[in-house]
């Protein structure tokens, strides 16, 4: 009962441009101050992402706030920070609704700085 390639594919694809339809559509709604609606366009592209096997939007998983699910507009609602903690550098983003941090590790800086560190070592 499986879809042929070409048909999964079509399907994730619209499933994509709805998310990011909807997306759109949730961060107007927060600008507008209607919040339920908000919550309903996020709720609703999250649930199309898992019917569709697709994963969510970097783009946009990194703007919710998944504890009181709202949109994250940075200096508005949230603050961005960088952490530059030895063992593990981050970025840490803070809602200001409900107080939840979300922590992106900079993995890729950690790797280059200890390339360029190898690469010094070995002049």
């Amino acid at each position: 009962m499986g879809y042929s390639k070409r048909k999964t594919k079509k399907i994730k694809e619209i499933a994509l441009e709805r998310i990011e339809i909807l997306m759109n559509l949730a961060e107007e709604a927060y600008r507008k101050g209607q919040l339920e609606r908000m919550r309903r366009y996020i709720e609703l592209s999250r649930r199309i992402a898992m019917k569709a096997r697709v994963p969510f939007p970097k783009k946009w998983k990194r703007r919710i706030c998944k504890k009181c699910l709202t949109v994250l507009i940075y200096g508005v609602n949230c603050t961005v920070r960088t952490v530059s903690d030895k063992s593990c550098p981050h970025v840490a983003i803070k809602c200001l609704n409900c107080g939840n941090v979300i922590k992106i590790p900079m993995v890729r800086e950690k790797k280059l700085k200890r390339r360029l560190k190898r690469m010094a070592s070995t002049k």
